[in-house]
């Protein structure tokens, strides 16, 4: 199946799932008050990653019935689906628990080191196990790419999550990288991606919600998006091109400690203009 018509048809599940299931997130337990003092529903991140499991699972219900995937898209598939429910749930407890004021990545490895665990050190610390587990299952032959590979998508889902602090901005943000990452994949290696286009599909069925503030991702779906695309890059590039993106990572993960995105987006007009866009004004 084509990477376009993945992503159309997962758009169209996510979308169809938040409209039938919008009244579940009314629940008192799940409303966040977001930046414009506005509650909203948090943890919807978990409607992307049920589209996922849904797409996946109508791809496979087709394999049965003659459909013939190849090795490469099957394999793609199934990772990308445990990296989804895997970061998705961690980032649920986390969106629902998340109490106190230990901020940030800095916040909870101090925490750790004082021997009290947060939900985000949960997070950290459950993500990137995970993501050692979902590299090794890529063929990782020796020490160095496991862990190159697993820190470019443990990293890369912190990053999703760094950037859900406005409607929209880690749904458009996770949109550009995918699209780049798929212009500039080679047509041989394209099938890898076809799990990564579900969960930009996923993202894309629910921007319009997420812009209206209808709902919140949350860290259930930053995660999600964010480890999605990180396997991408682990799954079509060589350990030279994994190695460029995890110091990029690395400086925006730590850039983000004591410089603020939000502010940085809003002083440069062009990103102002793309973050903005779609999104209701200001009072």
């Amino acid at each position: 199946m084509t990477v376009l018509a993945v992503v159309i048809a997962t758009a169209v599940l996510a979308a169809g799932l938040w409209i039938s299931g919008r009244a579940m997130f009314e629940a008192p337990v799940l409303q966040r008050r977001n930046y414009r003092g506005v509650d909203v529903p948090v943890g919807a991140g978990m409607v992307l990653v049920m589209a996922i499991v849904a797409t996946e699972a109508v791809l496979a219900v087709l394999d049965v019935a003659g459909r013939s995937p190849g090795a490469q898209e099957s394999i793609g598939l199934a990772l990308t689906l445990i990296t989804a429910l895997g970061f998705g749930l961690l980032g649920l407890f986390d969106d629902l628990a998340a109490h106190g004021d230990d901020k940030g990545f800095r916040g909870h490895v101090t925490a750790m080191a004082h021997g009290r665990l947060t939900t985000g050190g949960l997070k950290l610390a459950g993500g990137g196990l995970l993501a050692i587990v979902v590299v090794a299952m890529t063929g990782a032959d020796d020490l160095g790419t496991l862990l190159v590979g697993a820190m470019v998508v443990a990293l890369a889902a912190n990053l999703g999550n760094l950037f859900d602090r406005a409607p929209g901005r880690t749904t458009k943000v996770g949109l550009l990288l995918g699209l780049v990452l798929l212009v500039l994949t080679g047509a041989a290696e394209r099938s890898l991606l076809v799990g990564t286009a579900a969960v930009l599909g996923a993202a894309l069925g629910l921007l319009v919600f997420d812009l209206r503030e209808e709902l919140m991702l949350g860290d259930a779906g930053a995660n999600a998006l964010g480890a999605a695309l990180g396997l991408g890059v682990v799954l079509t590039s060589s350990i030279i091109v994994q190695a460029i993106v995890l110091v990029v990572l690395v400086a925006l993960n730590a850039a983000s400690e004591k410089v603020s995105f939000s502010r940085v987006i809003d002083r440069v007009a062009p990103l102002r203009f793309v973050d903005r866009l779609g999104r209701r004004p200001a009072d």
